[in-house]
């Protein structure tokens, strides 16, 4: 069992990930992320998941972003493909709530499910956090990040990550690898690309076929009206 370094119990972290491509004049500070309450220490080694990606092993280093980023999702507007969750709201996804225990995720019907946040208006967007489900170490399947201009996934469709390998989605081959769920969460560099609307895929998980979502945070700013 590898153990994390005991700043991860930290309520608040700067989280990781390569810099932002940024102008030179541009100033870069690091992004800020509540984290919550770990509900497990370690990452189980016996998880049979091809293409897993090796834990850090500790915190990871800061996530740098232009100032004035901040968390844009915080009660948008969440919608998904499953209407009548099996626990929980929807809107869940974007309440704040990131805690592991029960009552604080969603849980969606079985297979290929989505949910798409709508952030109101174009923003630049420099990372987003997710966290399916970390009460238990777990790998979900076939996790797509998309971003957009509009509802349907028509104009400026962007592919933010993708570890389906197979593309069982029918949305394209990923090479990003599984990871196991952790309080952490799952920080996808987004590179300051601009999109009104999220969709976040997943296929179940190494325990059942079922999907689960606790948050979605998405760190941006409103797009500057001459740079649109």
């Amino acid at each position: 069992m590898i153990f994390f370094a005991s700043a991860i119990f930290a309520t608040t972290l700067a989280f990781a990930g390569p810099q932002t491509n940024q102008s030179n004049s541009e100033k870069l500070v690091p992004i800020e992320i509540e984290l919550p309450k770990p509900m497990f220490i370690g990452t189980p080694q016996n998880i049979g998941v091809e293409r897993l990606e090796k834990p850090l092993g500790k915190p990871r280093p800061p996530f740098m972003a232009p100032v004035g980023t901040n968390n844009i999702a915080f009660e948008k507007p969440v919608v998904s493909t499953d209407e009548e969750p099996i626990i929980g709201e929807i809107a869940m996804i974007t309440d704040g709530d990131k805690e592991g225990m029960d009552g604080s995720f969603v849980e969606l019907g079985p297979f290929e499910q989505h949910v798409t946040i709508d952030l109101g208006e174009i923003h630049e967007i420099y990372a987003i956090v997710m966290w399916h489900y970390h009460k238990q170490a777990r790998v979900y399947f076939d996790v797509v990040v998309l971003a957009a201009d509009d509802l349907d996934f028509i104009k400026n469709v962007k592919v933010l990550f993708n570890n389906d390998f197979d593309n069982s989605s029918g949305l394209g081959v990923g090479d990003d690898l599984h990871y196991v769920e952790t309080a952490e969460g799952k920080l996808i560099d987004a590179k300051g690309i601009q999109a009104r609307y999220i969709r976040l895929y997943s296929n179940g998980n190494n325990s059942n076929d079922l999907n689960h979502w606790i948050e979605t945070e998405v760190y941006g700013r409103p797009v500057k009206k001459d740079s649109q």
